[in-house]
Protein backbone atom coordinates (compact mmCIF):
# COMPACT_ATOMS: atom_id res chain seq x y z
CA UNK A 1 0.00 0.00 0.00
CA UNK A 2 1.56 3.26 -0.67
CA UNK A 3 1.72 6.01 1.75
CA UNK A 4 0.19 9.04 1.94
CA UNK A 5 2.48 11.96 0.38
CA UNK A 6 2.43 14.68 3.46
CA UNK A 7 3.34 18.18 2.33
CA UNK A 8 3.70 21.51 5.10
CA UNK A 9 4.89 24.48 3.62
CA UNK A 10 4.49 28.31 4.10
CA UNK A 11 1.03 30.58 2.11
CA UNK A 12 2.42 32.23 -0.34
CA UNK A 13 -0.06 34.62 -0.24
CA UNK A 14 -1.47 37.63 1.36
CA UNK A 15 -4.40 36.93 3.76
CA UNK A 16 -7.29 37.47 2.49
CA UNK A 17 -8.54 39.67 5.08
CA UNK A 18 -5.42 42.02 4.09
CA UNK A 19 -6.61 42.29 0.77
CA UNK A 20 -8.17 45.19 -0.69
CA UNK A 21 -11.36 43.87 -1.90
CA UNK A 22 -13.21 40.79 -1.02
CA UNK A 23 -16.47 38.98 -1.69
CA UNK A 24 -18.21 36.19 -0.26
CA UNK A 25 -21.57 34.83 -0.44
CA UNK A 26 -24.17 32.86 0.98
CA UNK A 27 -27.13 31.60 -0.18
CA UNK A 28 -30.39 31.25 2.07
CA UNK A 29 -32.07 28.38 3.59
CA UNK A 30 -34.99 29.02 1.15
CA UNK A 31 -32.84 29.48 -2.38
CA UNK A 32 -33.14 26.99 -4.51
CA UNK A 33 -30.02 25.40 -4.59
CA UNK A 34 -29.86 25.20 -0.66
CA UNK A 35 -33.29 23.82 -0.91
CA UNK A 36 -32.01 21.05 -3.34
CA UNK A 37 -28.64 20.34 -1.19
CA UNK A 38 -31.21 20.25 1.79
CA UNK A 39 -33.36 17.86 -0.06
CA UNK A 40 -30.75 15.54 -1.16
CA UNK A 41 -28.89 15.14 1.80
CA UNK A 42 -32.16 14.49 4.19
CA UNK A 43 -32.39 11.63 1.35
CA UNK A 44 -29.18 10.43 2.24
CA UNK A 45 -29.43 10.71 5.64
CA UNK A 46 -32.84 8.50 5.24
CA UNK A 47 -31.54 5.57 3.47
CA UNK A 48 -28.65 5.22 5.75
CA UNK A 49 -31.11 5.12 8.57
CA UNK A 50 -32.84 2.66 7.06
CA UNK A 51 -30.18 0.14 5.97
CA UNK A 52 -28.78 0.63 9.25
CA UNK A 53 -32.12 -0.70 10.83
CA UNK A 54 -32.41 -3.23 8.41
CA UNK A 55 -29.13 -5.14 7.62
CA UNK A 56 -26.96 -3.68 10.47
CA UNK A 57 -25.08 -1.37 8.14
CA UNK A 58 -25.20 1.36 5.50
CA UNK A 59 -25.14 0.33 1.77
CA UNK A 60 -23.95 1.87 -1.11
CA UNK A 61 -26.09 4.85 -2.24
CA UNK A 62 -25.21 8.11 -3.94
CA UNK A 63 -28.11 10.53 -4.14
CA UNK A 64 -26.26 13.83 -5.04
CA UNK A 65 -28.16 14.64 -7.76
CA UNK A 66 -31.04 17.24 -7.71
CA UNK A 67 -32.90 19.28 -9.62
CA UNK A 68 -35.42 22.03 -8.91
CA UNK A 69 -37.70 23.51 -11.54
CA UNK A 70 -39.43 26.66 -10.61
CA UNK A 71 -43.69 26.96 -10.48
CA UNK A 72 -45.79 30.15 -11.15
CA UNK A 73 -47.10 32.10 -8.93
CA UNK A 74 -49.18 35.13 -8.67
CA UNK A 75 -47.68 37.18 -5.82
CA UNK A 76 -50.18 40.05 -4.23
CA UNK A 77 -50.50 42.55 -1.25
CA UNK A 78 -52.54 40.48 1.57
CA UNK A 79 -51.88 36.71 -0.43
CA UNK A 80 -51.24 35.40 -3.90
CA UNK A 81 -51.69 31.73 -5.46
CA UNK A 82 -49.62 28.62 -6.80
CA UNK A 83 -50.53 28.81 -10.24
CA UNK A 84 -48.32 25.76 -11.04
CA UNK A 85 -46.48 23.57 -8.61
CA UNK A 86 -42.83 23.49 -7.99
CA UNK A 87 -41.35 20.10 -9.49
CA UNK A 88 -38.00 18.49 -7.86
CA UNK A 89 -36.43 15.90 -9.64
CA UNK A 90 -34.25 13.55 -7.22
CA UNK A 91 -31.26 11.10 -9.38
CA UNK A 92 -28.56 8.92 -8.19
CA UNK A 93 -28.11 5.50 -7.46
CA UNK A 94 -28.80 3.63 -3.98
CA UNK A 95 -28.82 -0.37 -3.26
CA UNK A 96 -32.85 -1.31 -3.83
CA UNK A 97 -32.01 -4.92 -3.61
CA UNK A 98 -30.63 -7.70 -0.47
CA UNK A 99 -30.76 -10.96 -0.03
CA UNK A 100 -34.52 -10.44 -1.73
CA UNK A 101 -35.68 -7.91 0.67
CA UNK A 102 -37.02 -4.83 -1.38
CA UNK A 103 -35.79 -1.66 -0.10
CA UNK A 104 -38.47 0.99 -0.23
CA UNK A 105 -35.73 4.00 -1.86
CA UNK A 106 -38.72 5.82 -3.98
CA UNK A 107 -40.87 6.38 -0.54
CA UNK A 108 -37.67 7.06 1.67
CA UNK A 109 -37.06 9.45 -0.93
CA UNK A 110 -40.31 11.30 -1.34
CA UNK A 111 -41.20 11.08 2.71
CA UNK A 112 -37.63 12.55 3.38
CA UNK A 113 -37.85 15.10 0.86
CA UNK A 114 -41.83 16.24 1.86
CA UNK A 115 -40.33 16.06 5.55
CA UNK A 116 -37.74 18.32 4.94
CA UNK A 117 -39.93 21.18 3.00
CA UNK A 118 -42.39 20.90 5.94
CA UNK A 119 -40.12 21.06 8.43
CA UNK A 120 -37.89 23.98 7.03
CA UNK A 121 -40.35 26.30 4.65
CA UNK A 122 -43.39 27.85 6.26
CA UNK A 123 -45.84 28.66 3.80
CA UNK A 124 -45.48 25.72 1.81
CA UNK A 125 -48.07 23.03 0.78
CA UNK A 126 -46.19 19.98 -0.02
CA UNK A 127 -49.18 18.32 -0.57
CA UNK A 128 -50.68 20.70 -3.33
CA UNK A 129 -47.63 22.96 -4.36
CA UNK A 130 -44.84 20.63 -5.05
CA UNK A 131 -44.01 17.32 -6.57
CA UNK A 132 -41.62 15.35 -6.27
CA UNK A 133 -40.19 13.28 -9.21
CA UNK A 134 -38.15 10.10 -8.13
CA UNK A 135 -35.60 8.77 -10.38
CA UNK A 136 -33.00 7.07 -8.38
CA UNK A 137 -31.85 3.95 -9.66
CA UNK A 138 -29.82 0.80 -8.37
CA UNK A 139 -26.17 1.24 -8.20
CA UNK A 140 -23.71 -0.13 -10.57
CA UNK A 141 -22.50 -3.70 -9.89
CA UNK A 142 -18.56 -2.28 -9.26
CA UNK A 143 -19.33 0.40 -6.80
CA UNK A 144 -21.73 -1.82 -5.30
CA UNK A 145 -19.08 -4.65 -4.76
CA UNK A 146 -16.28 -1.96 -3.64
CA UNK A 147 -18.60 -0.32 -0.96
CA UNK A 148 -19.22 -4.22 0.18
CA UNK A 149 -15.72 -4.50 0.45
CA UNK A 150 -15.26 -2.46 4.04
CA UNK A 151 -17.02 -5.61 5.77
CA UNK A 152 -14.01 -7.37 5.25
CA UNK A 153 -10.85 -4.73 5.79
CA UNK A 154 -13.04 -2.74 7.97
CA UNK A 155 -11.31 0.71 6.40
CA UNK A 156 -14.02 1.61 3.97
CA UNK A 157 -12.34 1.93 0.57
CA UNK A 158 -12.67 5.18 -1.42
CA UNK A 159 -15.43 4.97 -4.00
CA UNK A 160 -14.30 8.28 -5.89
CA UNK A 161 -10.97 10.18 -6.88
CA UNK A 162 -11.41 13.19 -5.49
CA UNK A 163 -9.81 16.51 -3.67
CA UNK A 164 -11.54 17.87 -0.93
CA UNK A 165 -10.42 21.82 0.27
CA UNK A 166 -10.97 23.31 4.15
CA UNK A 167 -9.91 26.31 5.27
CA UNK A 168 -9.57 28.24 8.84
CA UNK A 169 -10.64 30.60 9.99
CA UNK A 170 -13.30 32.39 8.88
CA UNK A 171 -12.37 35.76 8.84
CA UNK A 172 -14.54 38.97 9.28
CA UNK A 173 -16.17 39.32 6.47
CA UNK A 174 -17.12 35.84 5.85
CA UNK A 175 -18.11 35.17 9.91
CA UNK A 176 -20.41 38.37 8.65
CA UNK A 177 -22.36 37.22 5.71
CA UNK A 178 -22.91 33.75 7.35
CA UNK A 179 -24.22 35.29 10.77
CA UNK A 180 -26.08 37.94 8.73
CA UNK A 181 -28.67 35.14 7.07
CA UNK A 182 -28.62 32.75 10.14
CA UNK A 183 -29.94 36.05 12.13
CA UNK A 184 -32.41 37.01 9.51
CA UNK A 185 -33.73 33.39 8.96
CA UNK A 186 -33.46 32.80 12.64
CA UNK A 187 -37.09 31.10 14.95
CA UNK A 188 -36.95 34.64 16.62
CA UNK A 189 -36.94 37.16 13.55
CA UNK A 190 -39.81 34.86 11.79
CA UNK A 191 -41.88 34.94 14.71
CA UNK A 192 -41.13 38.61 15.19
CA UNK A 193 -41.63 39.67 11.25
CA UNK A 194 -43.58 36.67 9.65
CA UNK A 195 -43.26 38.40 6.37
CA UNK A 196 -39.87 37.88 5.95
CA UNK A 197 -39.25 34.85 3.54
CA UNK A 198 -36.93 32.16 3.88
CA UNK A 199 -35.31 32.86 0.65
CA UNK A 200 -32.70 35.00 1.81
CA UNK A 201 -29.20 35.44 -0.30
CA UNK A 202 -26.34 37.77 1.09
CA UNK A 203 -23.33 39.29 -0.66
CA UNK A 204 -21.02 40.68 0.82
CA UNK A 205 -18.01 43.27 -0.44
CA UNK A 206 -15.04 44.47 1.05
CA UNK A 207 -13.11 47.66 -0.12
CA UNK A 208 -10.39 48.29 2.62
CA UNK A 209 -12.29 48.68 5.56
CA UNK A 210 -15.82 49.27 4.35
CA UNK A 211 -18.25 46.65 3.92
CA UNK A 212 -21.77 46.44 2.14
CA UNK A 213 -24.10 44.05 2.25
CA UNK A 214 -26.43 43.10 -0.84
CA UNK A 215 -29.20 41.10 0.96
CA UNK A 216 -32.28 39.31 -1.21
CA UNK A 217 -35.24 38.78 0.72
CA UNK A 218 -38.00 37.04 -0.62
CA UNK A 219 -41.22 38.81 1.37
CA UNK A 220 -44.50 37.26 1.84
CA UNK A 221 -47.56 38.90 0.58
CA UNK A 222 -49.72 37.98 2.76
CA UNK A 223 -48.66 39.97 5.98
CA UNK A 224 -47.82 42.79 3.49
CA UNK A 225 -51.27 45.15 3.14
CA UNK A 226 -49.62 47.64 0.52
CA UNK A 227 -46.49 49.18 -0.69
CA UNK A 228 -45.94 51.85 2.47
CA UNK A 229 -45.82 48.10 4.32
CA UNK A 230 -43.47 46.84 2.16
CA UNK A 231 -40.58 49.46 2.21
CA UNK A 232 -41.09 49.31 5.81
CA UNK A 233 -40.71 45.39 6.16
CA UNK A 234 -37.67 46.57 3.63
CA UNK A 235 -36.63 49.10 5.88
CA UNK A 236 -36.14 46.61 9.11
CA UNK A 237 -34.82 43.80 6.89
CA UNK A 238 -31.75 45.97 6.67
CA UNK A 239 -31.84 47.37 10.32
CA UNK A 240 -31.71 43.66 11.14
CA UNK A 241 -29.06 42.61 9.07
CA UNK A 242 -27.09 45.93 10.50
CA UNK A 243 -28.04 44.42 14.14
CA UNK A 244 -26.72 40.92 13.41
CA UNK A 245 -23.13 42.56 12.14
CA UNK A 246 -23.51 44.69 15.45
CA UNK A 247 -23.28 41.05 17.54
CA UNK A 248 -20.65 39.71 15.32
CA UNK A 249 -18.00 42.63 16.06
CA UNK A 250 -19.13 45.01 12.91
CA UNK A 251 -20.44 48.04 14.35
CA UNK A 252 -20.04 49.32 10.70
CA UNK A 253 -21.75 48.19 7.76
CA UNK A 254 -23.70 49.68 4.50
CA UNK A 255 -27.15 46.96 3.99
CA UNK A 256 -29.28 47.21 0.40
CA UNK A 257 -32.25 45.24 0.63
CA UNK A 258 -33.96 44.18 -2.83
CA UNK A 259 -31.97 46.42 -4.90
CA UNK A 260 -33.80 44.96 -7.90
CA UNK A 261 -37.16 46.66 -6.86
CA UNK A 262 -38.97 49.24 -8.90
CA UNK A 263 -41.43 50.98 -6.48
CA UNK A 264 -43.12 53.36 -9.33
CA UNK A 265 -44.02 49.93 -11.35
CA UNK A 266 -44.90 47.88 -8.44
CA UNK A 267 -42.26 45.38 -9.63
CA UNK A 268 -40.73 44.00 -6.21
CA UNK A 269 -39.88 40.77 -5.01
CA UNK A 270 -43.55 39.89 -2.99
CA UNK A 271 -43.77 35.99 -2.96
CA UNK A 272 -46.07 33.30 -2.07
CA UNK A 273 -44.23 31.14 0.05
CA UNK A 274 -41.27 32.83 0.65
CA UNK A 275 -38.76 31.17 -1.84
CA UNK A 276 -38.21 32.22 -5.28
CA UNK A 277 -38.60 28.70 -6.23
CA UNK A 278 -42.51 29.37 -6.16
CA UNK A 279 -42.04 31.31 -9.57
CA UNK A 280 -39.59 30.39 -12.22
CA UNK A 281 -36.41 30.32 -9.89
CA UNK A 282 -34.75 27.07 -10.04
CA UNK A 283 -31.88 25.27 -7.94
CA UNK A 284 -29.48 22.48 -8.30
CA UNK A 285 -27.43 20.37 -6.51
CA UNK A 286 -23.86 21.47 -5.99
CA UNK A 287 -24.40 25.46 -7.16
CA UNK A 288 -24.70 26.45 -3.68
CA UNK A 289 -22.83 26.96 -0.44
CA UNK A 290 -19.58 24.97 0.34
CA UNK A 291 -19.38 22.46 3.26
CA UNK A 292 -18.56 25.45 5.48
CA UNK A 293 -21.87 27.46 4.36
CA UNK A 294 -20.11 29.86 2.31
CA UNK A 295 -19.18 30.72 -1.35
CA UNK A 296 -15.55 32.47 -0.83
CA UNK A 297 -14.46 33.66 -3.76
CA UNK A 298 -11.04 34.43 -2.69
CA UNK A 299 -10.68 31.22 -1.32
CA UNK A 300 -9.94 27.80 -2.54
CA UNK A 301 -13.29 25.69 -2.98
CA UNK A 302 -14.20 22.00 -4.44
CA UNK A 303 -16.43 21.54 -7.00
CA UNK A 304 -17.77 18.74 -5.76
CA UNK A 305 -21.16 18.17 -4.12
CA UNK A 306 -21.31 17.10 -1.46
CA UNK A 307 -25.05 16.91 -0.47
CA UNK A 308 -26.21 12.91 -0.83
CA UNK A 309 -23.09 11.31 -1.25
CA UNK A 310 -23.11 8.35 0.93
CA UNK A 311 -21.21 9.00 4.38
CA UNK A 312 -19.13 6.02 4.17
CA UNK A 313 -16.65 5.79 1.68
CA UNK A 314 -17.53 8.87 -0.60
CA UNK A 315 -14.49 11.11 -0.31
CA UNK A 316 -16.32 13.88 -2.20
CA UNK A 317 -18.45 14.63 0.88
CA UNK A 318 -15.88 13.10 3.39
CA UNK A 319 -12.71 14.79 2.78
CA UNK A 320 -13.98 18.02 2.63
CA UNK A 321 -15.58 18.07 6.19
CA UNK A 322 -12.03 16.64 7.27
CA UNK A 323 -10.30 19.36 5.22
CA UNK A 324 -12.47 21.68 6.92
CA UNK A 325 -12.16 20.27 10.21
CA UNK A 326 -7.92 19.51 10.60
CA UNK A 327 -7.95 23.81 9.29
CA UNK A 328 -9.81 24.44 12.75
CA UNK A 329 -8.30 22.33 14.64
CA UNK A 330 -4.44 22.89 13.83
CA UNK A 331 -5.44 27.26 13.84
CA UNK A 332 -6.77 26.75 17.05
CA UNK A 333 -4.50 24.31 18.90
CA UNK A 334 -0.54 24.70 17.24
CA UNK A 335 0.93 28.09 18.62
CA UNK A 336 1.87 30.38 15.94
CA UNK A 337 -0.67 29.34 13.52
CA UNK A 338 -2.46 32.77 12.10
CA UNK A 339 -4.35 30.57 8.50
CA UNK A 340 -4.60 27.24 7.23
CA UNK A 341 -5.48 25.84 3.95
CA UNK A 342 -5.94 21.99 3.61
CA UNK A 343 -5.83 19.99 0.53
CA UNK A 344 -6.93 15.99 0.76
CA UNK A 345 -6.76 14.07 -2.69
CA UNK A 346 -8.22 10.78 -2.16
CA UNK A 347 -8.25 7.88 -5.06
CA UNK A 348 -10.33 4.77 -5.84
CA UNK A 349 -9.35 1.86 -3.65
CA UNK A 350 -7.78 3.37 -1.75
CA UNK A 351 -8.62 3.17 2.27
CA UNK A 352 -10.46 6.34 3.54
CA UNK A 353 -7.62 7.21 5.86
CA UNK A 354 -4.93 6.90 3.81
CA UNK A 355 -5.53 9.70 1.35
CA UNK A 356 -2.59 10.04 -1.78
CA UNK A 357 -2.07 13.53 -1.08
CA UNK A 358 -2.13 15.68 2.16
CA UNK A 359 -1.37 19.53 1.42
CA UNK A 360 -1.23 21.46 4.03
CA UNK A 361 -0.80 25.46 3.58
CA UNK A 362 0.08 27.70 6.21
CA UNK A 363 0.39 31.27 7.33
CA UNK A 364 2.77 32.00 10.70
CA UNK A 365 2.87 34.60 13.26
CA UNK A 366 6.12 36.73 12.88
CA UNK A 367 9.00 34.69 14.48
CA UNK A 368 7.33 31.30 13.69
CA UNK A 369 9.21 29.42 11.38
CA UNK A 370 7.70 26.11 9.33
CA UNK A 371 10.25 23.53 11.27
CA UNK A 372 8.60 24.33 14.54
CA UNK A 373 5.15 23.74 13.53
CA UNK A 374 5.77 20.40 11.72
CA UNK A 375 5.30 17.85 14.01
CA UNK A 376 1.95 19.29 15.47
CA UNK A 377 0.43 19.81 12.53
CA UNK A 378 1.31 16.42 11.01
CA UNK A 379 -0.13 14.74 14.15
CA UNK A 380 -3.48 16.59 14.02
CA UNK A 381 -3.27 15.44 10.37
CA UNK A 382 -2.99 11.83 10.94
CA UNK A 383 -5.34 11.82 14.28
CA UNK A 384 -8.10 13.15 11.96
CA UNK A 385 -8.09 10.73 9.57
CA UNK A 386 -7.36 8.20 12.02
CA UNK A 387 -10.71 8.73 12.92
CA UNK A 388 -12.04 9.60 9.63
CA UNK A 389 -14.45 5.74 10.02
CA UNK A 390 -16.66 7.23 12.54
CA UNK A 391 -17.34 10.84 10.83
CA UNK A 392 -20.47 8.91 9.38
CA UNK A 393 -21.86 8.94 12.86
CA UNK A 394 -21.63 12.45 12.91
CA UNK A 395 -22.93 13.16 9.37
CA UNK A 396 -26.38 10.90 9.19
CA UNK A 397 -26.83 12.60 12.84
CA UNK A 398 -27.73 15.64 10.99
CA UNK A 399 -25.34 18.05 13.74
CA UNK A 400 -22.81 19.10 10.82
CA UNK A 401 -24.13 21.66 7.92
CA UNK A 402 -22.83 20.54 4.80
CA UNK A 403 -23.74 23.26 2.97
Amino acid sequence: MQTMHLNISLLECPMVGSLPLEIVERKGLGHPDTICDAIAEECSRSLSHYYLENFGMILHHNVDKALLCGGQAIASFGGGEITAPIDIYLAGRATELVAGVKVPVHEIAIESSHRWLKNNLRFIDVNRQVRIHCNIRPGSADLTKLFLSQQNTKIPIANDTSCGVGYAPLNTLESLVLKVEHYLNSPAVKAAFPAIGEDIKVMGVRSYDEINLTVACAIVGRFIKDMPDYLEIKQKIAELAQLAAKLAGVNAVNVMVNVADNISEENIYLTVTGTSAENGDDGEVGRGNRANGLISFYRPMSMEALAGKNPVSHIGKLYNVVAQNIAHDIVNSVEGVLEVYCYLLGQIGRPIDNPAVADLKLHLAPGINIEQINKPVAAIVHQHLASINTLWQTIISGSITLF
